[in-house]
């Protein structure tokens, strides 16, 4: 008898193992672990010194006009890379029209914004410096900023050597790019898909095989689980109005097609468990609701709370580790630094 229960108990182990090696043949056949150098960049290699000078351009609240925004602000590191409001607070107080979506492993999506109306992150540093709603500064106003402060001017020409006039709004944007380049965070599940068993619990690994199955990975796959592709926010079942405002047509702003109507770039899944709330509305602050909500509106699926439970599990494992970041003293301002315009804040 000892003898039998022995051969059911390797019988079973196993078949868990088997069933275990199956999972992450499919799961690798969907996603890639991140990359363990920081990614290359097109038209910007990234140096050390591209980087410390992006990290003082990230956090420094000068490049708006008012000297209150900084890009931080909008992707704060401490929670998630976003802001964790509804829409983002800019100029003046005003509120932005969509949730902000995080930094942290930005550099991975195949584009930036929700539309996908910056092919890049060099694009997309540009983007708030000159939205009205955000920092509502312009190109100039900040190369007059940058070029006011000497050891700005030092650093500038230190990452972009070679250059006759580094201190300028492209370069700007370049080294910001360097600088989201490295906030990569390695997650238990790319200790899994790299072969560690123990990284993922066994809810985690239910709510994974449910993510295949049900076809989530049709939109939500990759390197970043997410952030490439546009996709129709209603698929099967459109949301109502409270979760998918009429108002706001997605891509259709960027390419004028009719058929691009409330439709978005997947959003990457990556540290989601912190980026709450979620959807470019903002308006769902619940993480299984929000999956609940994605299987019924784009896969026409009616998942059990239990269910739900499994796929947040999932989603769990991949909140990352954060790169340490070392806040910067950013440059003093001189005489010739413009002045903060603040008419329009209360």
């Amino acid at each position: 008898m000892r003898s039998l229960t022995i051969l059911l108990l390797a019988s079973t182990a196993l078949a868990t193992s088997a069933a275990a090696d199956d999972l992450r043949d499919y799961a690798t056949d969907m996603f890639q672990p991140l990359p363990s150098t920081i990614p290359a960049v097109a038209d910007n290699p990234v140096t050390d010194e591209k980087i410390e000078l992006g990290k003082m351009l990230f956090f420094d609240p000068r490049v708006s006009l008012s000297g209150v925004f900084s890009c931080y602000s909008c992707h704060n590191l401490t929670t998630g890379g976003d802001d964790n409001l509804e829409t983002s607070v800019g100029h003046g107080w005003q509120k932005g029209p969509r949730n902000a979506p995080t930094v942290l492993n930005a550099v991975l999506n195949e584009a930036q914004f929700w539309d996908g109306r910056a092919e890049d992150l060099k694009a997309q540093a540009k983007g708030p410096v000159q939205a009205g709603v955000e920092m509502a500064n312009t190109p100039e106003n900040v190369e007059v900023m940058l070029n006011s402060m000497p050891q700005y001017v030092s650093l500038f020409e230190t990452a972009f050597p070679g250059e006759d006039a580094p201190t300028n709004f492209d370069n700007m944007a370049k080294a910001i790019e360097a600088f989201e380049a490295t906030l990569l965070t390695p997650a238990p599940f790319d200790s899994w898909l790299n072969g560690d068993d123990t990284a993922l619990t066994a809810k985690a690994r239910e709510g994974l095989g449910l993510f295949l199955d049900l076809g989530c990975v049709s939109c939500h796959s990759g390197v970043n689980v997410g952030g490439h592709g546009y996709y129709p926010f209603g698929l099967i079942e459109k949301p109502g109005a409270d979760v998918l405002p009429e108002g706001d047509k997605g891509r259709f702003a960027v390419t004028e097609t009719v058929d691009d109507e409330y439709v978005f770039r997947a959003a990457p899944l990556r540290n989601v468990s912190l980026t709450a709330p979620y959807f470019h509305s903002g308006k769902v602050w619940d993480l299984k609701v929000a999956v609940q909500i994605m299987a019924e509106s784009q896969l026409g699926e009616e998942l059990s709370d239990e269910d739900a439970t499994s796929i947040v599990a999932f989603l769990d494992s991949l909140t990352g580790e954060m790169p340490e970041i070392t806040l910067p003293v950013l440059p003093a301002e001189t005489a010739d630094t413009p002045r903060p315009k603040q008419d329009a804040l209360p």
